[in-house]
């Protein structure tokens, strides 16, 4: 996610080099609001999660769980505070789903994945409802619109 992030600073800053270079005034730095951080970074990996879940593709699952963990940290850096919530605040109502998450795809255990997923999704909708946003509920996905990836675990 890191390489990511300073990919596009490296390419927002070129462009805008490249723009001045000409004479032209450079267009402001694209700022994504909490609302798009979150439906383009954190809803797909929830998603992800979620499918490779059912198909108990553990290795995948731990990467997973992984980058949503690197996605919030990343979003608490970029938006600090919410109203007038810290970020770090909100964010420990996903803390405990994410650790036991780890602990059942380490252990191999359905069952806890399943529970563990179950809290994360809850603590989702919990900060939703907590800054009023309470229309956007997040579910355990009925179908993968990834048809491109295959979430089945690959044979060694």
């Amino acid at each position: 996610m890191k390489l990511k992030v300073t990919f596009l600073a490296l390419a927002a800053a070129l462009v805008s080099s490249a723009t001045i270079a000409l004479g032209q005034t450079p267009a402001p730095a694209l700022r994504l609001s909490l609302g798009d951080l979150m439906t383009a970074f954190v809803q797909p990996r929830h998603l992800k999660l979620g499918i490779a879940g059912q198909t108990r593709n553990w290795e995948y699952l731990a990467y997973e769980r992984h980058e949503l963990e690197e996605t919030f940290e990343m979003i608490e850096k970029q938006v600090p505070r919410y109203r007038d919530a810290a970020m770090e605040d909100l964010m420990k109502m996903v803390d405990e789903p994410l650790k036991a998450l780890e602990q059942a795809i380490k252990a191999r255990d359905g069952a806890a994945f399943d529970a563990a997923y179950t809290r994360l999704t809850a603590g989702c909708n919990a900060c939703h409802v907590s800054t009023e946003h309470r229309v956007v509920v997040i579910q355990v996905p009925k179908a993968s619109p990834f048809a491109n990836q295959n979430f089945a675990p690959t044979k060694p």
